[in-house]
């Protein structure tokens, strides 16, 4: 079972970062009109290269570690620079949010199909088809 976990694991913490940067590119554009608002982004290639190195989140390994509330491996928010800056301080541009929430959500779809099929192939092979 612990096969079959590693190997659909990849997919679906890309999943997972993929909900992360649409709920990160879904602030940006609900504070488009926010004075001061920073627009910010996360670096999905930086972070699923960390999770493929092995360096992620602390965990707790033994009964005698302390558990910590701060999750230091948590995603790497960056503040995206400004094409046209804006007079009220705001860096959101909505024609750049909307594209890359776009691309995200194309991505998040297309990792979501080929976990599926990663699945439905795997259910073949239990079944002996």
């Amino acid at each position: 079972m612990n096969k079959i976990a590693s190997h659909l694991d990849f997919h679906a913490q890309a999943l997972m970062l993929r909900s992360r940067r649409n709920e990160i590119l879904a602030s940006n554009i609900a504070n488009a009109a926010t004075p001061n608002f920073k627009a910010r982004d996360l670096s999905f290639d930086d972070q699923i290269k960390k999770h493929a190195s092995g360096f992620g989140p602390l965990e707790v390994t033994h009964s005698r570690h302390l558990e910590t509330a701060i999750n230091v491996g948590r995603d790497k928010i960056l503040f995206r620079d400004p094409i046209n800056p804006s007079m009220d301080g705001n860096t959101v541009e909505l024609a750049v949010e909307q594209m890359e929430f776009s691309e995200n959500t194309t991505r998040y779809q297309t990792t979501l199909n080929f976990l599926n099929s990663r699945i439905t192939g795997l259910m073949s092979a239990i079944r002996g088809e």
